[in-house]
């Protein structure tokens, strides 16, 4: 049993069986499109404009001292030819909109991926973000693509979307929506958001009605492709989201029979926490050989320094008691918020149980949930100060709760 503050990635394909098991269709439902791939070379493709980026005289003016100073200083690693970064959210040149809304959300300067993502992505390169979940990666493509999104012509009903993002899991996918409805609006960029789970009748009308961003997970989104509701012939910037996960989640077919049917000269980006050598096939598959490739901090998984990680070795029989102990300990703290992963939805239905019976303010999440339980779920997390939240790998990267002071692994990770 492992006590720390944050959980381990995935390893590549390792659980296969179980998401097939716990997403059901929609997720990884093994489609096969069969509407042939489009021949670019032997196609006349319109034009479009992607390159919105106007540096700021500040930016301009800086040091090249300066500029190694900060990218030294904070691990960065940037390959390629690339703008320079910012330091500041006015040095971006966002619309006046925008940047109030920025200043509402309590945002006091850009995020280091942030910094190094807006100038590229404005640019219309590609771009390959490798930096940690929870580093800011969600707005610093979001910004882009609506500003992509809103300089292209007006979608109509029944129209292909400008901008489609990809990621792993229904609540990932709700979480940047969130985000990208907020900002979309300003721009007047109509978005929606398309999972398993969830009725497909409310996303197919969505899709239907004209849209500019869609947001969705592999599995669902080829279900709509196939169907002929979701167009791919307007697409023009394509985001691959926590890249790594959606690997380790068996996404890679319908991920390149999605690609495979968007226009090749379109701008694509790719995030990811972690870069082997499968993510970077797909970098090499799908993304421009004048890609720009940035990196926070070492590609290299190793332990965070700043997070006390403890391991306990017990036997089987010892977990239960030993679990118990620590959330007495736990729950003595003014914050005490804390999330356990489990392999299966077995032992957390059964750890469910006991802790609530025992009193602990306890929650739990696994694939056989239904969405509005998973919702209501997540939300009533990140509102309580004390609560423990007992949870598969379907929580294991991509949500965003801030305040999160314990994460135990019940169980050792296979290999």
């Amino acid at each position: 049993m492992t006590l720390n503050y944050n959980a381990v990635p995935f390893e590549m394909n390792q659980y296969q069986t179980y998401i097939n098991s716990n997403y059901g269709n929609g997720y990884n439902n093994g489609i096969i499109l069969t509407t042939p791939k489009p021949d670019w070379n032997q196609m006349t493709l319109s034009n479009f404009e992607k390159n919105f980026y106007m540096e700021s005289p500040i930016v301009q003016n800086r040091s090249m001292m300066d500029i190694q100073h900060f990218l030294t200083n904070n691990q960065i690693t940037i390959d390629g030819n690339a703008p320079r970064p910012l330091f500041n959210f006015d040095e971006a040149n966002f619309p006046e909109p925008v940047m109030e809304t920025i200043i509402q959300c309590g945002f006091q300067k850009p995020t280091l991926i942030q910094s190094c993502s807006w100038p590229i992505l404005l640019s219309g390169l590609d771009l390959i973000g490798i930096a940690l979940t929870g580093s800011g990666k969600t707005l610093a493509f979001i910004l882009p693509a609506i500003i992509h999104a809103s300089h292209q012509e007006f979608v109509k009903p029944g129209d292909s979307p400008i901008v489609l993002i990809m990621a792993p899991t229904r609540e990932l996918v709700q979480q940047i929506h969130t985000v990208a409805h907020q900002f979309g609006q300003l721009a007047q960029c109509r978005t929606t958001v398309i999972f398993g789970g969830a009725s497909k009748e409310f996303q197919r009308n969505s899709l239907l009605s004209g849209l500019e961003v869609v947001i969705g997970t592999p599995g669902r989104l080829l279900d709509f492709i196939e169907e002929g509701i979701l167009k791919l012939d307007r697409i023009t910037y394509l985001v691959l989201d926590e890249a790594d996960r959606m690997l380790d989640m068996g996404f890679e077919p319908q991920i390149r029979q999605i690609c495979e049917r968007i226009r090749s000269d379109r701008q694509t980006t790719m995030f990811s926490a972690t870069w082997p050598k499968e993510v970077r096939k797909l970098a090499n598959k799908f993304l421009s050989t004048n890609r720009i490739h940035v990196t926070i901090g070492n590609v290299i998984l190793a332990a965070n320094p700043n997070i006390c990680q403890i391991i306990e070795v017990c036997t089987e029989s010892q977990k239960q008691n030993r679990f118990i102990e620590i959330l007495h300990e736990i729950m003595k703290l003014q914050n005490g918020k804390t999330l356990v992963f489990c392999q299966t939805k077995r032992r957390v239905n059964e750890l469910y149980l006991i802790t609530k019976q025992m009193g602990f303010p306890v929650l739990c999440i696994h694939g056989d949930k239904q969405q509005s339980q998973r919702d209501f779920t997540m939300n009533e997390f990140r509102r309580r100060q004390k609560m423990i939240l007992i949870a598969t790998d379907v929580a294991a990267r991509g949500l965003d709760v801030q305040d999160i002071q314990f994460v135990i692994n019940i169980d050792v990770r296979n290999k």
